[in-house]
This record gives C-alpha cells, sequence and structure tokens, in this order.
C-alpha cells in the first residue's frame, strides 16, 4: 500500500468514530477528546489527544500532552528480511491546537536505534475532529 492510502484509512477511521460519537437528547457525549489523522516520517497516523496540560478560552484550546497512536508505516527492507508489522502502536508527545471542532496537531514520535540507522526524533502533522 502506499502512504495515499494508508491516510485514507486513517481518515475512513476517524469518520467512523465521528459519526458513532453523536449526541443524545440529554446532551450527553458518548466519546469526548480529539482524534487525529496525519503523517510522520514516511507513514500515516492515527491518535487521540492523551493527558496533557490544556489551555482553554472558547472556542480556542490548545493542548500540550501525550499521543497514543496507530502508527500505518509498510518497513522498507531487502528480500527476506524481518520486517514490522503495517500498523503498530505509538508513543507521541506534541501540541494540538483546536478552533471549534477543527483540531491542528504537530506530534514529535522518536524511532530507536537499529543496526543500521541511528535514533532519532520525527516532527509530524496532523488535521483532526475536536468531539
Amino acid at each position: 500500500m502506499k502512504i495515499q492510502n494508508y491516510a485514507a484509512v486513517s481518515c475512513c477511521l476517524a469518520l467512523t468514530l465521528f459519526f458513532f460519537s453523536a449526541k443524545s437528547q440529554t446532551k450527553a457525549v458518548l466519546f469526548d477528546g480529539t482524534l487525529v489523522a496525519g503523517y510522520v516520517d514516511g507513514g500515516a497516523f492515527l491518535n487521540c489527544a492523551g493527558p496533557g496540560i490544556k489551555f482553554s478560552k472558547k472556542p480556542y484550546s490548545v493542548l500540550l500532552g501525550l499521543l497514543p497512536t496507530l502508527r500505518i508505516k509498510e518497513d522498507k527492507v531487502a528480500s527476506g528480511a524481518p520486517k514490522n508489522k503495517l500498523l503498530t502502536p505509538s508513543l507521541g508527545f506534541g501540541l494540538t491546537a483546536a478552533f471549534r471542532h477543527v483540531a491542528l496537531q504537530l506530534p514529535l514520535y522518536y524511532n530507536p536505534k537499529t543496526a543500521v540507522k541511528n535514533g532519532e526524533w520525527n516532527v509530524g502533522v496532523g488535521l483532526g475532529y475536536k468531539f
């Protein structure tokens, strides 16, 4: 699959969660938080804003915190060599800014060192929905 396909799958998952989070007649919310899909390090990600420090003044909010994530990336390795799965859980941190229901995110993820590469931090960008 190509990166565009990963982003499309992430967006479809985000939209599915959006439709299942509809408010009931009593104004109770089934899901509260922020769901973001984006791009980092040659792959896509789908995350929810986790615990952090939040500053808000309606209709704006800014969150600096942890980001539990599903990363979607195909490993590029020599044929026959072991490789990671397409979907891998990860934890990042970063800044999430929201205006009403639109969220923009700048996450940071760490890729640990391997036998051929040093460990490095990667910055991504994402767009999402604040419930």
